[in-house]
């Protein structure tokens, strides 16, 4: 692998903050700081229920991965959902996205997870992207939420 990936600790919070911003202001997402900075907090300190990885050198990262774990009876143990891929535009389409989101997925496979989830609604291009990282098509769900807050 080319394209370095390290797991994100307390200590990159500003970094990763300032690409989360980014890839929320992309997608159209009516987040704000606070809350960015509640989900992510977490994740840096280590908590179990998810991780976060940053993407390429350490002072200038090129984007994040952010990995949510949960666990699913048919699958047969721990899986992993990701929840948001970020790369900067400016060095999209070189092949980055494709072999860190393989990295995690062999890495993540490697501590036990059964299985690497993703959600891509309507957009063709991101699912288009996870078809080529090794994603199928899961028809046989329908994921439904109830709020609870």
């Amino acid at each position: 692998m080319t394209t370095a990936i390290n797991l994100a600790g307390p200590t990159d919070n500003d970094q990763l903050l300032s690409l989360v911003a980014r890839y929320h202001e992309e997608r159209g997402l009516d987040y704000d700081d606070l809350h960015r900075a509640q989900v992510t907090a977490p994740l840096l300190e280590g908590s179990p229920l998810g991780a976060v990885w940053l993407i390429g050198p350490a002072r200038a990262p090129l984007g994040y991965v952010l990995v949510s774990f949960g666990w699913s009876v048919p699958l047969g143990g721990m899986t992993g959902w990701v929840e948001e891929v970020f790369i900067r535009p400016s060095v999209r389409n070189r092949g980055i996205g494709t072999e860190v989101l393989h990295a995690v997925a062999v890495s993540l496979g490697h501590a036990g997870l059964k299985a690497l989830q993703v959600r891509v609604d309507d957009d063709t291009r991101l699912a288009r992207f996870c078809e080529r990282v090794g994603f199928d098509t899961a028809t046989e769900a329908k994921i439904m939420t109830d709020t609870l807050a």
